[in-house]
């Protein structure tokens, strides 16, 4: 009976609000605004947890950077991504005939993403940005959105929610909430860290002796563009100073497949001319300057990325776009736009580029099947960090770092801690770049329920799971679009979780919620797949010399055996809950050639028997090899041996999966 009194209470009115008109559209459970992957992951997870929802998109396209240009995805480690995450990333490899794909040009992310909205029939609003949010005792009890391209023409429309979820970059819907939140870089005493604030760097820096001023050696005549006015400051220090943004470019060399880059029509060379100074001074070759990190992705297609002193990242330019009204981020867009077009024509056409240079960017060109309706030029500005949550908890350095570890984890990081460069000032009379941070190396680890929650003193009915509650240096960990997708999915259980229990978000119960992410991790009643790694104590057994590595892992660390007199042995031990039938996968390390077999022997007891099976680790090196499907009865009978007898080389051990097959 309540399904159909909300679809009677869902029917237009057109009502006036401050002289225009306003539709109401429909009364929903759960209200997702911000059509990013973690938007749509969220608006799928509320669906399958039976609830009503809308997902709101401001512009035309979902998905965010995961189909808006970033092929390359920045794991850090696949153990941290998990439940609909994880299944994004299969369904890629299913595409390419994998198990799983990490790279992927932006059209075949498109069709994934948009598979998760068919399978559930979400209702997505396009092109529809918020204008206010209606906030009584704490709960925000409506919002109220205008068309974006057409604000003044078009009527208002209004979402009525018992729960919000904010799954912007901009963190758009809690500002309008009036949650508390953070813009730029705290100091490093604010939270006891020692990468936030003021650092300079070697990465992506200019070399030594770049003169900075448009007449060089003539301080009268000014800086040239993009060098601001601002002083170096301590070491440490705090500022409200945004790092950079920029467009990952899907680019091409298959000639039959590319587009020329063209000149711009508002190009102006002068934008470069601190790139042509740092040429001279630096090794004549692509790497140094623009295609770069080359995310190396399927049909000839590379996801190009910033590198170097001046590249695609326009630095600098963007301090007014996290609280910026509507026309001053597009200003802002396309101010991107013109730079990045114009800095391809520079480097392939400017006669200060070395020929030699020249010739190596001229190989490639716009990838003419991608994008194709936004004349193949990515769709998403690369926001890479812009309000964050003031929460219940705030995630820091020593999160990351694994010096303080929550108890709540609904969710994992596991990149290091990446800022990009936040200024371009003069010291010392040469052009340099400040604020970038590249600190790796350490193992994955969990993010907080409450950082994904306001103070309960402000609101009681919102989550935010991308504009995370984390410091600036713990937030570059943070901010990867898989972490986005798990801490979306999450955010939709709990949201459902605290409209059946009738409570704040900040009362859901976590141990639940955690029990139902592990336990039914695709919200489809699928069995959760059997994971054992290397430092299960309760799930292993070894015989033989054995030593622990770190690097190159699956999850913490991997177990490696020079197997010297060819008899070392390791024993993964799964408990199988429910008898059937799984895929057996074991992770291969990515090690050296030189430190691998060619072959390892890999001895599997299932319920038929034993079967001896011969993995080639130097060619599936950090992936999973399949070791075949078998039959298992429930219970501790199970185990998977890393045979050294029939190994004729060393040995790894990292983890095994058991995959349920229906």
């Amino acid at each position: 009976m309540k399904k159909y009194i909300l679809l009677i209470l869902s029917f237009l009115i057109v009502i006036q609000i401050n002289g225009q008109e306003m539709q109401n559209l429909k009364e929903v459970d759960i209200c997702i605004y911000g059509g990013t992957a973690s938007g749509v992951i969220a608006a799928y997870s509320a669906k399958k947890m039976g609830k009503s929802v809308v997902l709101i998109e401001p512009g035309k396209y979902l998905g965010g950077m995961t189909t808006g240009g970033l092929g390359s995805t920045d794991i850090g480690n696949k153990y941290a991504v998990t439940g609909l995450s994880r299944l994004f990333y299969r369904r890629i490899g299913t595409h390419y005939n994998k198990f799983e794909q990490w790279t992927f040009p932006p059209s075949v992310a498109m069709q994934e993403i948009t598979r998760f909205v068919n399978d559930a029939n979400l209702d997505v609003l396009y092109l529809k940005r918020i204008v206010n949010a209606k906030v009584e005792e704490r709960r925000i009890q409506s919002i109220t959105l205008e068309d974006s391209k057409d604000p003044k023409g078009k009527p208002l429309m209004q979402i009525r929610a018992k729960q919000f979820i904010d799954c912007t970059y901009e963190g758009d819907l809690m500002a309008k909430a009036n949650v508390s939140y953070f813009v730029g870089r705290e100091s490093n005493e604010e939270f006891d860290e020692t990468l936030n604030g003021v650092q300079m760097s070697y990465w992506h820096q200019f070399p030594d002796g770049v003169d900075p001023y448009v007449n060089e050696g003539d301080p009268g005549s000014g800086y040239c563009w993009g060098i601001s006015n601002n002083l170096l400051k301590e070491t440490g220090s705090g500022d409200k100073l945004i790092q950079a943004y920029n467009f990952r470019l899907c680019l091409t060399n298959n000639k039959e497949n590319q587009r020329p880059f063209e000149k711009p029509d508002n190009y102006d060379p002068a934008k470069y001319e601190l790139l042509a100074r740092a040429v001279k001074k630096m090794d004549l070759h692509i790497d140094n300057y623009l295609l770069i990190n080359w995310g190396t992705m399927p049909e000839n297609k590379y996801d190009v990325n910033n590198r170097g002193p001046l590249s695609t990242d326009m630095i600098g330019m963007n301090y007014e776009y996290p609280e910026g009204d509507y026309t001053v981020r597009e200003k802002i867009w396309k101010e991107h736009v013109d730079y990045t077009k114009g800095l391809l024509y520079f480097l392939t056409h400017d006669p200060k580029i070395p020929e030699k240079l020249k010739q190596q960017v001229q190989e490639f060109g716009w990838a003419k099947d991608e994008f194709v309706d936004n004349d193949n030029f990515p769709t998403q500005l690369y926001v890479r960090e812009a309000r964050r949550l003031n929460g219940e908890y705030v995630m820091t350095q020593s999160n990351c770092q694994g010096e303080e570890t929550v108890g709540d984890g609904i969710g994992m990081a596991a990149y290091g801690m990446d800022s990009h460069n936040c200024q371009r000032i003069v010291v010392n009379g040469m052009v340099k770049n400040e604020g970038d941070v590249q600190y790796h190396g350490f193992s994955p680890y969990p993010i907080s329920y409450k950082s994904i929650t306001p103070k309960k003193t402000e609101c009681v009915n919102l989550l935010v799971p991308v504009c995370v509650s984390s410091t600036h240096i713990a937030f570059g960990s943070i901010r990867m679009e898989p972490v986005f997708m798990v801490l979306g999915q999450s955010a939709a259980v709990a949201a459902a979780m605290a409209i059946d229990q009738q409570s704040a978000v900040q009362d859901v119960n976590v141990t639940k919620l955690r029990k139902i992410l592990k336990d039914n991790p695709y919200l489809d009643g699928t069995l959760p797949e059997l994971l054992i790694d290397e430092n299960d104590i309760d799930k292993i057994s070894k015989s033989g010399s054995w030593r622990k590595s770190y690097g190159a892992h699956y999850k913490n660390s991997y177990l490696y055996s020079e197997n010297l007199k060819s008899a070392d042995s390791f024993t993964f031990k799964p408990i199988i809950k429910e008898k059937g039938s799984y895929e057996v996968m074991m992770y291969c390390t990515s090690l050296g050639d030189d430190l691998l077999a060619d072959e390892m022997g890999v001895d599997i007891v299932h319920a038929n028997g034993n079967s001896t099976v011969f993995v080639k680790p130097k060619t599936t090196k950090g992936a999973w090899a399949s070791l075949g499907t078998y039959s298992f009865e429930k219970g501790s009978g199970t185990s998977v041996v890393i045979n050294g007898k029939k190994t004729n080389g060393p040995l790894f051990a990292d983890a095994i999966l058991l995959i349920p097959k229906k």
